[in-house]
C-alpha cells in the first residue's frame, strides 16, 4: 500500500476514534438540542458569522467521515439559522461533505473492491454506464440507501467528481427542504403544547411523505423525457396489448381477462409459442417413447430373458404431433376468447408506445407486453448451409431417423435430445468446446450425465470446437473438428446435424428497433426490477428478456408484468428470481434450484455441503434407479437452504419439496419433520434433511443423555 493512502487511512481512523472516544456522538441527540437550544440560539445572534462558519465545517467533517449525525445536524440548521440561511448553509455543506467522502472512497478502495467485489457491484456499474447523471439523482432524490452509503459507492465507480457535485446538489435539494424546514419548527418549539401546532405537524406530515412525492416527481420527469416526441392518444381502445402467444403472452393475457381488463392477444404463428409447439411438449414426448426403448434393453436386469421392441421412428415422431394437438385446447385461441381475451392471429408492428398495427388494423392502448420470445441460434460456421442441419424448432418435420446424428452443443437441449436419438437407435456424436456436459451445473452432478451417455453409446467429443462442415461430391457429409487440448483436426462423418448451440431473443420485427429499446450485451430486451422497457407502460417478459429461459420462469414474469402494467399507477411489485428451479430431462434428470457449489465460490458466499447417495434408497433400489444424490447447500451451521441439486429419477418432481421450502423460508429441519411415505424417491429428501441433522448433533447434550439413560439403568 503506498504510503500516501496509509497516512489518509490513519487520519481518517485518528479522527473517527476521537468521535467515539470523546464521546462527542452526545451532542448529535435531538435531547440534547432541546437542552441547548435557548444557549445556541443566543450564540448565533451574537455572532452569526462565526456560528454558521463553525456549523459548516462541522457538518463538511460530520458528512466526510460518514459519522452519525448528519440528519439530525439538518434539523439542527433550521432550528438555528431558520429556514432560507439553514437551507443554504446545510445544502451546500452536505454536498461538499459528501464529495469528500466520495472522493476518499475512490483514493482509498476503488481499485481493490472493483477487483474484488465486481459482480456485487454490476448493478451500480451499470446504471452510472447506462443512464449517470440521471441515476445518481435518482437515488438523491429517492434514496433506496442511506445517504453517506451513495458517497463512498459513487467512489467505487467511474462518475466524474464535477458529475456527483452538481447532481447531488439538486437532487438533495428538496429532501433537506423538508429536513431544514422540520428542524425550524422543531426549534420554535418551547412547550408539550407546541407538539400540536400546525406547522409542527405540517413539516413532519411533508418528512413522512416526502419519499412518496420525490418518487412520483421523479417517474414524471423520466417519463416526459423518454416519450418526448410521441403524441400520447387522448383516449384508448385497450387497456393491455400483448404480443406472443407463448407462455409469458398467454399468462399476461389469461390475468388481464380475469381482472376484467380489456385485452388483445396477438400471435403470428401458433398459439402456444415454443414451448407447446417446439419445445418442452415435443422434446418431452420424444424422450418419453426413447424411455420405452431403454427399459427394454434393460429387461434382462429386471427378470426378463428376453424382450424386443423394433422402433418405428415414423411413428414416433407422428406421436409427438398426436401429443401437440392434444395439448393445443389448452393455448387455444377458442378458449382464450372465452376468457374474454381478443385473439388476433397477425403480424403486430408498434408504431408508437401505445399503438400497435395489426393486419391493417391500428390499435391504441395504455400498455403493451412483449412477449416475443426466441429463437435457436445458428453459429456462422462455414458449410453449415450446405448441409443437412436442424435445430430443436425444425427437427420435428423428421420422419426418416438419421443414422448418424452429430449434436452440437453440450447443454440441456443438446443432452436431452442426443440421449433420446441414441436410445431410439441412431449412433449420436455429440461435440461440446468446453471440458463437460451441463457447465450450467456441478461437476459432480454433470459427471454422471456424462457416464450415462456414454454408457449408452454416445460418443462424446468434448474439448472439441467445430470449424467447417463439407458435403464431399457422393453426399457424405462431415465435421471437421479441432481437437483443443493438442490443436490437431479430426473429421467427422454424419448423416444429419443437430445444432443445439443456444437461442437468440427475437428482438426484431415488431418495431423495437423504432422506438430504440435497449438491448443488453446479451441480445435480450433490457428491462427494469418491474419488467419494464425504458418506456414505463411497455414490458418485456420471457426468453425475449431473459434473465433465464424457462417455461415457468416466463409465466412467473408475467404476473408482475401483468398487474404492474395495469395497476402500476397505485402500486408495482418487483420481480422476484429469488427462488428460480431447473431441470434438465436426460435419465438420470439433473434438478437445480438456488445457488450451486460452482455459484456458491464465484459470488464469494460460505456454505455447508450435505450430501445423501440415492443408491441409498429403498424405492430406487427396487426400481433399479439406485443411481445419482441429493445435495443440499446451506448457512453454515444453520439449516436455512441456499441452493439444492439433485441428480436421479424424477428429480423435477423431488425438487418440488425444496423449491416450497426456500420460498417459505423453511429449514432442513422442516423437511425432516415432515412424513414422507414409505417407500417412495421423495424420502431422500428427508434422508438429506436427516443427514445434515446428524452433522450438527449437540454432542455436549448428547453425552449428558448417555450418562442419564446409564443412570436410570443403575450403573
Amino acid at each position: 500500500m503506498k504510503a500516501g493512502k496509509i497516512i489518509v487511512i490513519l487520519l481518517i481512523a485518528a479522527l473517527v476514534a476521537s468521535f467515539f472516544v470523546f464521546d462527542l456522538n452526545q451532542y448529535f441527540s435531538l435531547e440534547w438540542l432541546k437542552s441547548q437550544q435557548e444557549n445556541l440560539n443566543a450564540q448565533v445572534a451574537a455572532n452569526p458569522y462565526l456560528a454558521a462558519a463553525i456549523f459548516f465545517g462541522v457538518y463538511v467533517v460530520v458528512t466526510a467521515l460518514s459519522l452519525p449525525g448528519a440528519a439530525l445536524m439538518t434539523l439542527v440548521g433550521g432550528a438555528l439559522f431558520g429556514l432560507g440561511w439553514g437551507l443554504l448553509l446545510v445544502s451546500f455543506a452536505s454536498v461538499m461533505g459528501a464529495t469528500v467522502a466520495m472522493i476518499i472512497s475512490r483514493f482509498l478502495l476503488q481499485s481493490w473492491v472493483q477487483k474484488r467485489f465486481g459482480k456485487r457491484l454490476k448493478a451500480i456499474n451499470q446504471g452510472v454506464d447506462s443512464e449517470g447523471a440521471f441515476y445518481l439523482f435518482a437515488l438523491r432524490l429517492v434514496p433506496v440507501f442511506p445517504f453517506f452509503l451513495i458517497n463512498l459507492a459513487m467512489g467505487l465507480t467511474r462518475l466524474k467528481v464535477s458529475t456527483f457535485w452538481w447532481v447531488s446538489q439538486i437532487g438533495m435539494l428538496p429532501g433537506t427542504f423538508v429536513y431544514v424546514n422540520a428542524g425550524r419548527e422543531l426549534g420554535q418549539l418551547d412547550s408539550l403544547g407546541g407538539i400540536l401546532s400546525p406547522g409542527l405537524i405540517g413539516a413532519f406530515v411533508l418528512l413522512g411523505v416526502f419519499p412518496l412525492i420525490a418518487r412520483k416527481i421523479l417517474d414524471v420527469v423520466k417519463a416526459r423525457r423518454v416519450y418526448k416526441g410521441w403524441n400520447k392518444p387522448e383516449s384508448f381502445d385497450r387497456n393491455l396489448v400483448v404480443i406472443g402467444a407463448g407462455s409469458g403472452g398467454l399468462v399476461s393475457a389469461y390475468i388481464a381477462a380475469a381482472v376484467k381488463a380489456n385485452v388483445t392477444l396477438i400471435e403470428k404463428h401458433a398459439m402456444g409459442g415454443d414451448c407447446l409447439n417446439t419445445g418442452c411438449v415435443p422434446s418431452k414426448a420424444l424422450i418419453r417413447s426413447a424411455k420405452l426403448a431403454a427399459e427394454v434393453n434393460k429387461a434382462h436386469e429386471l427378470g426378463f430373458n428376453t424382450a424386443s421392441a423394433e422402433v418405428n421412428f415414423a411413428r414416433v415422431m407422428d406421436r409427438i404431433q398426436r401429443v401437440i394437438s392434444d395439448i393445443e385446447p389448452h393455448d387455444s385461441v377458442e378458449r382464450y376468447t372465452e376468457l374474454g381475451v381478443e385473439v388476433i392471429q397477425g403480424e403486430a408492428r408498434i408504431t408508437s408506445p401505445w399503438q400497435i398495427e395489426v393486419n391493417g388494423r391500428a390499435l391504441t392502448t395504455r400498455n403493451i407486453i412483449i412477449a416475443a420470445g426466441a429463437k435457436p441460434l445458428m453459429p456462422n460456421i462455414p458449410g453449415l448451409d450446405q448441409v443437412t442441419a436442424y435445430n430443436s424448432d425444425t427437427l420435428w418435420s423428421l420422419r426418416e431417423q438419421p443414422k448418424r446424428l452429430l449434436v452440437l452443443g453440450g447443454g440441456p437441449i443438446g443432452c436431452e435430445l442426443a440421449q433420446a436419438f441414441q436410445r431410439l437407435g441412431s449412433q449420436v456424436i455429440q461435440v461440446e468446446m468446453s471440458s463437460r456436459l451441463l457447465a450450467r451445473e456441478d461437476s459432480d452432478a454433470s459427471d454422471i450425465v456424462m457416464q450415462h451417455l456414454r454408457n449408452e453409446g454416445v460418443d462424446l467429443r468434448l474439448r472439441h470446437q467445430a470449424e467447417r462442415f463439407e458435403m464431399l461430391e457422393d453426399g457424405q457429409q462431415q465435421l471437421i473438428a479441432k481437437q483443443l487440448d493438442d490443436d490437431e483436426y479430426t473429421v467427422i462423418p454424419f448423416d444429419a446435424v443437430l445444432v443445439a448451440v443456444g437461442r437468440k431473443p427475437n428482438t426484431t420485427g415488431y418495431g423495437a428497433e423504432e422506438l430504440e429499446l435497449t438491448l443488453r450485451d446479451n441480445g435480450t430486451l433490457q428491462t427494469n426490477e418491474y419488467l419494464a422497457t425504458r418506456f414505463p407502460n411497455i414490458y418485456a417478459v420471457g426468453d425475449v428478456t431473459g434473465p433465464y429461459q424457462f417455461t415457468h420462469v416466463s409465466a412467473h414474469q408475467a404476473w408482475y408484468a401483468a398487474v404492474n402494467a395495469l395497476f402500476g399507477t397505485f402500486k408495482r411489485f418487483k420481480v422476484d428470481y429469488r427462488v428460480i428451479p431447473r431441470v434438465t430431462f436426460t435419465d438420470p434428470e439433473v434438478a437445480s434450484v438456488g445457488l450451486t457449489e460452482a455459484d456458491a465460490r464465484a459470488e464469494e458466499i460460505e456454505f455447508e455441503v450435505t450430501r445423501y447417495g440415492i443408491d441409498d434408497l429403498d424405492r430406487a433400489i427396487a426400481d433399479q434407479a439406485a443411481v445419482g444424490f441429493v445435495k443440499v447447500l446451506t448457512v453454515p451451521g444453520k439449516d436455512r437452504i441456499l441452493g439444492v441439486t439433485i441428480v436421479g429419477q424424477h428429480a423435477g418432481e423431488l425438487l418440488a419439496e425444496y423449491v416450497l421450502a426456500m420460498k417459505h423460508n423453511l429449514g432442513l429441519n422442516k423437511i425432516l419433520g415432515t412424513i414422507h411415505s414409505y417407500p417412495t424417491m421423495a424420502e431422500a429428501n428427508k434422508y438429506a434433511a436427516g443427514e445434515w441433522k446428524r452433522a450438527h448433533a449437540p454432542a455436549g447434550v448428547l453425552r449428558w443423555v448417555e450418562r442419564l439413560h446409564r443412570w436410570r439403568l443403575g450403573r
